[in-house]
C-alpha cells in the first residue's frame, strides 16, 4: 500500500509517472547535511557519524527553499536519515531511488555501499535487497562530489564565484526527489518503452523484466474514458524484454495533438503460471508520429509549424528544482498564453513531471542534455566531453522515451571546431552522441549539435542561432534557405564550423532574445547600471519590444522552408532579462500582443 505523505512534504507528487506503482514512500522533507568543502569528509568519518545541519530535500544546498542558500563552491556534500521500511512490504526486495544527485554520487545504507552514480541530471537506483527489508530501520548516507575543475556536463551551471552573462548560480547534490518503493522478489517490471505506429494505429510494447520464470506471462490492456480498448498478453520466460503490440480498433483511433492531446491508459501486469498478479504498474500512451519529407517536419503526416520557446527551467527560489509541481504546470500554461505550442528544454534534462504535463497539455518538446562544462573551442583537446556524455545522454533517453510530447532530440548544444582541423575528440564524441540517439531511439529526428558546429552529415535536422537584432537585416541572413544555402553559424575567421547542408529540415533554434529589462527602462541609471543583460539594444518601452519581437517572428513565420523557430527566451534568469516573462514569471508587455504576433498562419503550414 502507497504511504501518504505529510501535507507539508516538499514536492509530494509521485515522481515517475509514466511508469506508477502504488506502494511507494516519498523521502523528501528534512535531512542531515554537511558541507565538505575540501572533499575530506569520508577520511574525517563523515560516514560513520551524525551530520552538523538539516536541509529540506529535494533542494539544492545553494537554493533558498532547501533551507540554506549557501552559494559559495561545495567540493562535496553529505546527507544522512534514518528510515523505516513500511512493514507492510512484505516479502519484497526495497528500492531506493534518486531522481537526480549533481554530480558523483555514493549512496551506504547502514554503512555498506549500494549505489555510485556518475551524472547530474539523470535517475538512478540502489537496491537495498540483503540491507534492509519491511519493517527494518535503515541509515542512508549520500556524498555527492560536485567540484568545478575538470570537464562535467553542467548545462548552465557558472564554474566561477558570480552568476554572470548565461551561467547561473550552481546546483549541487540532491535537486530531484528520493523515494522507495518494493519490487516482487521473483520477477518485476523495469520501465516500459512505447511505441506509437499512427500508420497501424497500433502501440507497440517493450516490458523489460528483472528475470524469467517457467509460466509467466505479461499482460498489457489498453483503455481510455470509455473503458477498456484493447488487451495483449505473452510469455514471460523465454525474454528478458518480452514485447506486446496493442492495436487500437477504428472506432476508438484518437491522434495525440497539440489542439487534442489524448492520452490512453495503459495497465501492466506480470501474471505466474496460476493467472495470479505478480507485479502491476500503470502507464499512459499517446498515438502520434513524426515524420520528415524533404524540407518539412510533420506531425501526424501534417505540418505544424513549431513555435518553440527556450525554456531553462530556473526558479529564484529553487534554482534547478520547481518549487511545486504547480510551479511545472504554470510554466506550460505561460508558454502556451503567449501564442507557443512548445519548448525547447535548454542545457537542463528536466524533471520528468514536466513532460507528464507536456503530454496531457499538447505541448510539443525538444529535449536536450546539460552539455555545457567542457570546454569545446580549439586549444585543449583533453578537456572536451567524453564517453561519460554518451552513458548520462543514454539515460536520458531511457527516462524519457515514451513521452508523446517530445517530438526531436539535441544531444550537444553549441559545440564548435574549425572544419578544417583534424579529426578532434569532439568530433568523435558529436557523432557517438548522435548514433547513439539514433540507436536509442529510431523514431524522432535528431539535431546533432544544436547551432554553431554540425559536424554529422546525416544529422536529421539542420538549424542555426542567430540574434541579429533588426528585422530588416535578419530576413537578409534567413533569405538563402529559399537557395539551400541557409544562414550557418561561423567561427571568428568567417569559416563555417559545419559540414554542407543537404536538404534536411530546418529551422531557426534561438533567435530573439530581446534585451528588455523595465525596472532598468524606469530608472535614472538606464542601462548603465550593469545589473541586466539581453541581445541588441534594450527597446525603450514595452511597444518597441512587442514591436521588435513582432518583425522578427514574421521572418520565420514567413519563410515556406522554415519548419519552425525557437525564441529566446520564456522567462528571464537571473541577470539574464531577454524573457517575455520575469524571472518571477511576471508580465512584462502585453501577452496578448505576443500571442497575436505568432497566432497566425506560418508559410510552412500552406499547402
Amino acid at each position: 500500500m502507497a504511504v501518504p505523505p505529510p501535507s507539508d512534504l516538499p514536492r509530494p507528487e509521485y515522481p515517475r509517472p509514466q511508469f506508477v506503482r502504488d506502494a511507494w514512500l516519498n523521502l523528501n522533507g528534512p535531512w542531515q547535511f554537511e558541507t565538505d568543502r575540501s572533499d575530506s569528509g569520508l577520511e574525517r568519518g563523515l560516514l560513520e557519524r551524525g551530520l552538523t545541519g538539516t536541509i529540506t530535500v529535494p533542494f539544492c544546498p545553494e537554493s533558498s527553499l532547501s533551507g540554506i542558500g549557501d552559494t559559495d563552491f561545495m567540493e562535496a556534500v553529505w546527507y544522512r536519515r534514518t528510515v523505516t521500511v513500511p512493514p507492510d512490504w512484505a516479502d519484497a526486495r526495497v528500492l531506493l531511488h534518486f531522481g537526480a544527485v549533481d554530480h558523483d554520487t555514493t549512496v551506504w545504507a547502514d554503512g555498506v555501499e549500494v549505489a555510485r552514480h556518475r551524472g547530474g541530471f539523470t535517475p538512478f537506483t540502489a537496491d537495498l535487497d540483503g540491507v534492509a527489508a519491511p519493517g527494518d530501520e535503515v541509515t542512508l548516507v549520500v556524498r555527492a562530489r560536485d567540484s568545478r575543475h575538470g570537464p562535467q556536463a553542467r548545462g548552465k551551471q557558472a564554474t566561477w564565484y558570480a552568476n554572470s552573462h548565461c551561467h547561473y548560480t550552481r546546483t549541487t547534490g540532491i535537486w530531484q526527489t528520493v523515494w522507495m518503493e518494493p519490487v516482487p522478489r521473483s520477477v518485476s517490471m523495469k520501465r516500459p518503452r512505447i511505441t506509437p505506429d499512427l500508420s497501424s494505429a497500433t502501440f507497440f510494447l517493450e516490458l523489460p523484466l528483472t528475470a524469467n520464470l517457467p509460466g509467466h506471462r505479461v499482460r498489457a490492456v489498453l483503455t481510455d474514458g470509455r473503458g477498456d480498448v484493447v488487451a495483449a498478453e505473452g510469455r514471460a520466460d523465454l525474454d528478458l524484454c518480452p514485447r506486446l503490440a496493442l492495436a487500437v480498433p477504428e472506432d476508438r483511433v484518437r491522434p495525440w495533438t497539440p489542439e487534442d492531446p489524448h492520452l490512453y491508459g495503459l495497465r501492466l501486469e506480470v501474471l505466474d503460471a496460476e493467472g495470479g498478479v505478480v507485479d502491476r504498474a500503470s502507464s499512459y500512451a499517446g498515438l502520434r508520429s513524426v515524420a520528415i519529407r524533404g524540407k518539412r517536419l510533420l506531425l501526424n503526416g501534417e505540418p505544424v509549424f513549431q513555435r518553440l520557446v527556450l525554456d531553462q527551467g530556473y526558479y529564484p527560489d529553487g534554482l534547478m528544482t520547481a518549487p511545486s509541481d504547480e510551479a511545472l504546470v504554470r510554466d506550460i500554461t505561460l508558454g502556451l498564453r503567449a501564442g507557443f505550442n512548445g519548448a525547447r528544454l535548454h542545457q537542463k534534462v528536466f524533471e520528468e513531471r514536466f513532460l507528464f504535463h507536456a503530454d496531457r497539455l499538447g505541448y510539443l518538446v525538444w529535449g536536450e542534455f546539460g552539455d555545457w562544462g567542457c570546454e569545446v573551442g580549439v586549444r585543449d583537446d583533453n578537456q572536451r566531453p567524453d564517453a561519460a556524455f554518451v552513458t548520462q545522454w543514454l539515460e536520458a533517453l531511457e527516462r524519457d522515451y515514451s513521452h508523446p510530447s517530445i517530438v526531436g532530440w539535441c544531444p550537444l548544444n553549441e559545440t564548435y571546431q574549425h572544419l578544417h582541423d583534424r579529426i578532434t575528440r569532439l568530433d568523435d564524441v558529436t557523432r557517438a552522441m548522435f548514433l547513439a540517439t539514433k540507436q536509442a531511439d529510431p523514431t524522432r529526428p535528431v539535431v546533432d549539435a544544436s547551432g554553431y558546429s554540425h559536424r554529422v552529415r546525416e544529422t536529421d535536422v539542420y538549424d542555426s542561432h542567430c540574434y541579429e537584432q533588426d528585422p530588416a537585416a535578419f530576413a537578409k541572413t534567413m533569405a538563402g534557405l529559399a537557395e539551400d544555402r541557409p544562414f550557418v553559424n561561423a567561427g571568428p575567421d568567417g569559416r563555417p564550423w559545419s559540414v554542407a547542408y543537404r536538404g534536411q529540415p530546418y529551422f531557426c533554434s534561438e533567435f530573439g532574445g530581446i534585451w528588455w529589462d523595465p525596472e532598468a527602462a524606469a530608472s535614472a541609471a538606464g542601462d548603465d547600471t550593469g545589473a541586466s543583460w539581453g541581445y541588441g539594444e534594450r527597446p525603450r518601452t514595452p511597444e518597441e519590444f512587442v514591436d521588435r519581437f513582432t518583425k522578427l517572428t514574421a521572418v520565420l513565420l514567413d519563410d515556406p522552408d522554415m519548419f519552425g523557430y525557437c525564441y529566446t527566451q520564456l522567462t528571464d534568469v537571473f541577470q539574464e532579462r531577454n524573457g517575455v516573462y520575469g524571472f518571477d514569471r511576471s508580465d512584462k508587455v502585453d501577452m496578448a500582443r505576443i500571442r497575436q504576433a505568432q497566432n497566425r498562419p506560418a508559410a510552412f503550414e500552406r499547402p
